[in-house]
């Protein structure tokens, strides 16, 4: 298995990647395509303990193929690390106990924030909104890494 900070280094040029934005009550999933171009939100996963978060995705992972996993790192706005990027990192640790899939790091700051934007730009209800919000924001962070990839 490989954690690495660099979404370019450890991930293979083939294959099926994962998207996670990672938070304190859900875990947002996206699934891109095959051929790496394009970040679709797959579901949501309401979170209750590691051991039946981390089941589910690696049903996931089976179920779609996956041959890497980009998870959003939430950075203070100056780049400096919280505690949410210190959890984020410890659930990687956990989970890569679990995988041999590569790991990346992704700098998910503002994410959130611009699936909001674009979500009321559309007019979507507020209810409607949280439904969706995180696997819109892991799809944002999987997209970001995708466009990365491309110019490799």
């Amino acid at each position: 298995m490989t954690v690495s900070e660099d979404p370019l280094a450890g991930l293979s040029d083939k294959g099926k990647l994962m998207g996670l934005d990672l938070g304190t009550k859900t875990i947002g999933v996206a699934v891109s395509d095959s051929l790496r171009m394009t970040a679709s939100p797959a579901e949501t996963i309401k979170r209750t303990k590691f051991m039946a978060d981390a089941e589910r995705l690696l049903e996931l992972i089976v179920r779609n193929a996956i041959t890497g996993i980009v998870i959003g790192l939430p950075l203070n706005m100056d780049g400096t690390e919280g505690p949410r990027a210190q959890s984020t990192r410890a659930f990687v640790r956990n989970l890569a106990q679990k995988t041999d899939l590569p790991i990346a790091f992704w700098d998910e700051r503002l994410s959130t924030m611009a699936v909001t934007r674009t979500m009321i730009e559309a007019d979507l209800s507020r209810a409607r909104q949280a439904e969706v919000v995180d696997k819109l924001a892991a799809s944002y962070i999987l997209q970001g890494a995708l466009d990365r990839l491309r110019k490799r």
